[in-house]
């Protein structure tokens, strides 16, 4: 005889939704595209969970990812100088 899904199964609901707070309107979009407009953004995630404005562990979560997109803006800016410089270095000389 089948058992009724209601009275066997349990609903979990993700991690993500129970922490999650839905906005009304969206945030505005914070400029990234340099070094400095990161290290600025991280600061002022920094300042605001000293001043118990955000979750630590919330504050925590911001920074790492903040750190990844540095991590990646400081990739792409290497990638980009040492593309410029293979383009105007002489071929036959060699480095060492």
């Amino acid at each position: 005889m089948p058992m009724s899904p209601d009275k066997n199964c349990i609903k979990i609901l993700p991690k993500m939704l129970a922490n999650t707070e839905i906005l009304d309107e969206p945030l505005p979009r914070i400029n990234l595209s340099t070094s400095e407009d990161i290290r600025r953004e991280m600061a002022r995630v920094y300042r605001d969970s000293r001043l118990n404005m955000i979750a630590s562990n919330e504050g925590t979560k911001l920074i790492y990812m903040l750190s990844q997109i540095l991590k990646a803006h400081e990739v792409f800016v290497l990638e980009k100088k040492v593309s410029e410089l293979e383009l105007i270095a002489p071929r036959g000389i060699r480095c060492g």
